[in-house]
């Protein structure tokens, strides 16, 4: 029975969580916290910051501990897997609809309208990443690593991951 009710309370902030982490945090307080009574607010708010520190989905990090306080380790699996099965179940849905739809003339057309939209996001994350590094890093190292990578990538031909490594060496060895 606990297996069941650790699954419905990480199914239903899953499903109802429109927004991710920020939306579902007071769902799963209220599952934790009120219905099942896991644990009191003091340790959920020791969770949310612990969750909060590690990098991921505030979800998961939260229904893997959660689930395992409460379940042990299939405790811990059935409260990550009803957090993300939502998403999953509507990522298949979305992705059989686009499956039928590609090759006519309405997909090609939601394509060339997503293009544009994509790229302005992109670009205005670029902008955004820009300005606050010439604030954090300053203009020498910024300008220098933007130069460096290009030459990295066109001239020399590195893969990219190697650049962001080599830009992470350069970060932890002469920016502070």
């Amino acid at each position: 029975m606990i297996y069941l009710e650790i699954f419905l309370a990480f199914l239903i902030p899953g499903i109802l969580g429109y927004g991710g982490g920020p939306s579902s945090i007071p769902l799963v307080e209220r599952e934790v916290v009120g219905t099942y009574e896991w644990m009191t607010t003091a340790e959920f708010a020791e969770v949310l910051a612990l969750g909060n520190a590690l990098p991921g989905p505030i979800l998961t990090k939260m229904g893997a501990y959660i689930g395992y306080e409460a379940g042990g380790v299939l405790g811990s699996i059935v409260a990550i897997s009803a957090s993300v099965l939502p998403s999953l179940l509507l990522m298949i849905f979305l992705a059989a609809i686009l499956y039928k739809l590609k090759g006519t003339n309405k997909f090609k057309t939601l394509t060339l309208l997503i293009r544009p939209v994509i790229a302005i996001l992109l670009g205005v994350i670029v902008v955004d990443f820009l300005f606050n590094s010439f604030d954090v890093s300053g203009t020498f190292h910024t300008v220098f690593l933007i130069i460096v990578s290009f030459l990295l990538l066109q001239v020399v031909k590195l893969h990219p991951a190697v650049v962001i490594v080599i830009g992470l060496i350069y970060g932890g060895l002469f920016i502070r």
